[in-house]
């Protein structure tokens, strides 16, 4: 007689198919309901809108997060919370910070998934808020708290904005009084009014464009900021002279100028901080604390006190404090942060460790054999901060600014030398200024970032968020193409590729409540595949070894095999084989043909060199460099010119940083996305082949729009000289070199929008 059909049922808090009623697929789902009943929150699970994801610990030390302090002593931090998936989400994760003891107040936005949370660390640390954030099943991290080194430059904008706008309505009037007549009091109070606006303007808003020039002028650097600077302080002078004179100014093209340039220069300045975030970031991703080993018995003390020679335990959960090697016990720990390993590696006596990796399983003790900045997660933060001091790349404009400079300059005078003998000094002094404001570099101070603009744009829609206008262009000059595997290539986690439906199920029940990634991959297998997780019981799992049960009364267990392979064992020997491996994206194969059809592509990994040089030849890229450490990418980069990277775990910041342009993949590690020129923002290869093809298309765009602006300079600048241009013709004709180059601009995206679909050569 056969056994009863199971009662199937849903795990409550995330979903999944299980069997038994009301039954939870594993310990941390059981774990966050909890949580949430705990905190009277038991609406949540008729209110939501989806399943909760299932909850993953995290690993991070929270304890160098920096907190903020309020003048009344309040604290509080700012977190992003990922994972969010309804307003339920939200309601849940406020309800259970604001109902945890020693949290005042907690806001979450679903919008952009940032949570405000204050609290008294006295009461509860944020380490503590963090994991009972990750313990309902959504991902917490920092938020670089750093100042807004925008809100300057946003400041002077918005001042030029408002003055240029009441500066050019009183212009209107002016000229407007040319036809209809306008009495002198009144065209008086208007040129004053309009010379009290123009003067923060000229003063203020203008004085980064200032000390630009003046700090390029000290280093013997000509650069578009000088041309700039001058057409701002010559038509300022003219301004408050005519002004004195009871003559016409044309302060609206001053203040016009300055506001345009201003707009540019905010569109550029996005993403400048993303080297100095990442370093703090990776300081923050790294213990404080150690556990130390003394003749008394075990100490806790800061990392800094540690010394080589020093010995220190590890248990499950915690991350390594220093670099060292493991003097006993056994462990798995998970390197894939840091060395690029997709599989947590099983570490025993003699075996290297480094910092910040966690442990996932067992527990070892650990001699310190490199401490402080020699450790290999601090020679990466300082790899990071080598890249703030690089400095903003040279413009195309400013290869043109001395030429520009010298010939605008050497025209004006000329007219003012050669007019004012022939038709007074007062001709010469308008022909002066018609030459100076219609040759405004205006036009050539906006064809970059107008150009790029657009480009950033169609990127973005495309799935590539780039922090910069010189990003995209340096993305057009590319030589080499580098390529991480975990994450990158791959999706980064194990999966099951290949495994008989039965010995799927009892594996998934096996592995029901454990936390290791391997479990993680057969029960989302299981679920994929419509299988509900059976029940287990007198589970025992032993770390580094595998995990023993009984499924339906038989006892079973899981033991590893050979590379990505886990043997199913029952009562009459081998039942079964589940393969897992990290595999290839799904677009991967037709993403590196695309790319080596515009520079040849290595695959780079810190991989085993059987694992690298098979999912290698899975998407077709023949150059191979398996076992590289951070430090090797970063000079295999070095040694082969303008090199594009595309990584995605923490020990790719370096070589982000070092490449020519360095793309970083969504799901990466935070302080990768913060290294990185830009982010992948789909699971997926297909955006960087279309980012390369945007490149290029705004690479032309931009040559286009920098010839169009000096045709139409070299023009207008000869008639003015001839005298054929008076200043109120040069002061509405000045926008005009603009518009041709925002034209030009638009033609980028009608360019792109021709060649889709986005990943074709």
């Amino acid at each position: 007689m056969s056994a009863p059909a199971p009662e199937l049922g849903e795990c409550p808090h995330c979903g999944a198919a299980v069997e038994g009623a009301d039954a939870f697929c594993c310990s941390g789902c059981e774990l966050a309901a909890a949580i949430i009943s705990g905190a009277g929150l038991q609406g949540y699970y008729t209110e939501r809108d989806a399943p909760a994801p299932r909850p993953e610990p995290i690993g991070a030390d929270w304890s160098a997060v920096e907190l903020q302090r309020s003048p009344t002593g309040e604290v509080s931090c700012r977190l992003v919370v990922d994972k969010l998936r309804c307003a339920s989400c939200v309601w849940v994760v406020e309800g259970v910070l604001r109902r945890t003891e020693g949290v005042d107040r907690a806001t979450v936005s679903y919008a952009t998934g940032r949570a405000t949370v204050t609290f008294d660390p006295q009461v509860i640390e944020l380490g503590d808020l963090a994991r009972r954030i990750a313990a309902l099943g959504y991902r917490p991290r920092p938020v670089d708290a750093a100042p807004d080194h925008d809100h300057d430059l946003l400041t002077r904008l918005g001042v030029a904005a408002f003055c240029t706008g009441n500066v050019m309505l009183l212009a209107a009037s002016l000229y407007a009084g040319w036809w209809t007549g306008m009495e002198e009091r009144y065209a008086a109070l208007f040129r004053w009014t309009s010379l009290a606006l123009a003067t923060p303007v000229a003063l203020w808003s203008a004085a980064p464009f200032f000390a630009s020039a003046w700090r390029g002028l000290t280093h013997r650097v000509l650069h578009m900021d000088l041309p700039i600077s001058l057409a701002v302080a010559i038509l300022y002078v003219h301004g408050l002279l005519a002004t004195l004179w009871g003559l016409d100014a044309y302060l609206d093209s001053l203040t016009m100028l300055v506001t345009l340039l201003l707009a540019g220069r905010v569109i550029e300045a996005r993403g400048r901080r993303s080297a100095v975030a990442a370093a703090a970031q990776l300081a923050a991703s790294l213990p404080t604390v150690a556990r130390r080993v003394t003749d008394a018995g075990l100490e806790t003390v800061s990392v800094d006190r540690l010394k080589v020679g020093d010995r220190v335990e590890v248990g499950l959960g915690e991350e390594i404090p220093a670099d060292g090697r493991v003097l006993a016990g056994h462990a798995r720990v998970r390197m894939a942060l840091l060395t690029g390993e997709s599989e947590p590696i099983a570490v025993s006596s003699g075996d290297p460790v480094v910092a910040g990796a966690p442990l996932v399983q067992g527990a070892v003790t650990v001699e310190v054999t490199r401490v402080g900045a020699d450790t290999l997660g601090q020679r990466m933060a300082r790899q990071l901060q080598v890249s703030v001091d690089q400095g903003l790349p040279t413009t195309p404009a400013d290869r043109i600014a001395p030429w520009f400079v010298v010939a605008t300059v050497a025209v004006a005078l000329a007219s003012l030398l050669v007019w004012a003998p022939l038709a007074g000094g007062q001709r010469g002094l308008e022909v002066m200024v018609s030459v100076l404001v219609v040759a405004c570099p205006c036009a050539l101070g906006l064809s970059w970032p107008v150009a790029v603009g657009a480009g950033l744009a169609a990127a973005a829609r495309r799935g590539l968020v780039l922090t910069d206008g010189a990003t995209l262009l340096r993305l057009a000059q590319i030589e080499q193409i580098a390529l991480d595997k975990t994450g990158t290539v791959t999706g980064g986690r194990p999966r099951v590729i290949d495994a008989d439906r039965s010995v799927l199920r009892i594996a998934a029940g096996l592995e029901r409540a454990s936390t290791h990634p391997v479990a993680s991959a057969i029960r989302d297998a299981a679920t994929e595949a419509g299988i509900a997780l059976p029940q287990a019981h007198k589970i025992t799992e032993t770390p580094g070894q595998g995990i023993r049960g009984e499924v339906d009364g038989v006892r079973w267990s899981l033991e590893a095999g050979e590379a990505g392979e886990i043997r199913l064992v029952g009562p009459d020997g081998p039942a079964g084989v589940l393969r897992l491996a990290d595999a290839p994206r799904d677009d991967a194969p037709q993403a590196v043909a695309r790319l080596m059809a515009w520079a040849p592509v290595a695959l780079l990994t810190g991989d085993h060199p059987d694992v690298a040089q098979a999912q290698a030849a899975a998407v077709g890229v023949e150059e191979v460099h398996p076992r590289m450490t951070p430090e090797d990418k970063v000079a295999w980069i070095q040694d082969h010119g303008r090199v594009l990277f595309v990584g995605d775990g923490l020990n790719d910041g370096p070589a982000l940083v070092a490449a020519h342009v360095g793309l970083a993949m969504q799901d990466g590690a935070a302080t990768t996305l913060l290294a990185a020129d830009g982010v992948v923002v789909q699971p997926s290869l297909g955006p960087v082949v279309a980012g390369l093809r945007t490149a290029r298309v705004v690479h032309a765009a931009v040559q286009a729009n920098l010839i169009r602006s000096v045709l139409y300079n070299v023009a207008a600048v000869s008639l003015a000289a001839a005298g054929l241009v008076d200043p109120l013709v040069a002061a509405v004709s000045m926008p005009l070199s603009s518009l041709v180059v925002l034209w030009g601009g638009t033609r980028i995206e009608h360019t792109l929008s021709r060649e889709e679909p986005w990943t074709s050569s």
